[in-house]
């Protein structure tokens, strides 16, 4: 085995690790909670299923938890405004993140962005403690797909996908 990473060399290597931009959302108990998130990926296509990696110590993790329900929006390309504030940029938290933004609700109350790329309604169907995170697996229960380009991350900064 080779010297372990310290934790400052291993985000220098994944901010070079372009991810599409989502916002994970949930709510429960008359409450809306919602995250920026880069770490999220299909799992398999039958059941239809992805994960998500939440931070343990975020009010989202423990309502997706509590609720086993969550849903991720695929954000478009002019997003980065969104996904700062659900980053929690300027101190904003809770509600407070829901403020802009055309917010809807989802069969199950859950908040779905109405501009988002594409929006996955799922259930958890399997929770694993990693480190600091919890990653979620949740089997897809609804999905809705628009057209546009996506938002990504990549070296601290959002791009705009662009066909080659």
């Amino acid at each position: 085995m080779g010297v372990p990473v310290d934790a400052a060399t291993f985000r220098a290597a994944m901010a070079r690790f372009p991810g599409a931009v989502t916002i994970v959302t949930t709510a429960g108990g008359g409450e809306r909670r919602g995250i920026t998130a880069t770490a999220v990926c299909s799992v398999t296509a039958d059941p239809p299923s992805l994960l998500v990696c939440l931070n343990r110590a975020t009010g989202t993790c423990g309502m997706v938890a509590e609720t086993g329900m969550f849903n991720v929006s695929l954000l478009a390309g002019d997003g980065g405004d969104t996904a700062m504030r659900f980053a929690g940029a300027g101190g904003v938290t809770g509600e407070a993140k829901f403020a802009s933004g055309d917010w809807r609700t989802d069969a199950r109350g859950l908040p779905i962005l109405a501009d988002a790329i594409v929006t996955f309604c799922c259930e958890v169907t399997e929770q694993v403690q990693a480190g600091s995170h919890s990653v979620f697996i949740g089997q897809i229960v609804g999905v809705r797909v628009c057209e546009g380009a996506a938002l990504v991350y990549e070296s601290a900064r959002f791009h705009r996908l662009q066909p080659i």
